[in-house]
């Protein structure tokens, strides 16, 4: 919803851009949207790997597609601030709107951009969880399916 919220504030958009017409529905099968969305669901799985604490060289860091999308999995030892970081995704809110500056937000971007979106509500569960559940300072540290956070140590004077 906020991405459909950024892309009507410059471009406007409705259901007839995407085949819906009164009483009806066209869809046209495009190999380039296809690709757009393979290369999509890269890039947003490269911007999450990036911010991770020595990805290139880590042993505990993975990528992969599934049937259902891309992941991104790290047991690297992550700050609380760090994992918000990697998890807010700009393709969603900052693309959009620099696309609608710029005239550049077609039909076919507005889709990908819905699609990301879309795709994006469990990084968006995850930023919610973190920010509600875990304490300032503190580190997380995942165990397959599995996120652990402990207290950032504090220095006691003596």
């Amino acid at each position: 919803m906020i991405s459909i919220g950024v892309i009507n504030i410059y471009s406007g958009i409705s259901l007839s851009d995407f085949g819906f017409t009164s009483g009806a529905l066209s869809i046209t099968i495009n190999f380039g949207i296809i690709w757009g969305i393979v290369l999509l669901l890269i890039l947003h799985e490269l911007l999450h790997l990036m911010f991770i604490p020595n990805f290139i060289k880590s042993e505990k860091t993975s990528v992969g597609l599934t049937l259902f999308g891309g992941f991104v999995i790290t047991e690297e030892e992550i700050s609380k601030s760090r994992y918000l970081f990697i998890t807010i995704i700009i393709l969603s809110i900052i693309f959009p709107l620099i696309l609608s500056v710029f005239g550049l937000l077609t039909t076919t971007l507005k889709f990908l951009i819905i699609l990301n979106s879309m795709g994006s509500s469990v990084d968006l569960l995850n930023l919610l969880l973190i920010m509600k559940q875990v304490p300032k300072n503190a580190t997380l540290t995942s165990n397959g399916a599995n996120t652990y956070w402990k207290k950032a140590q504090t220095e006691q004077k003596g």
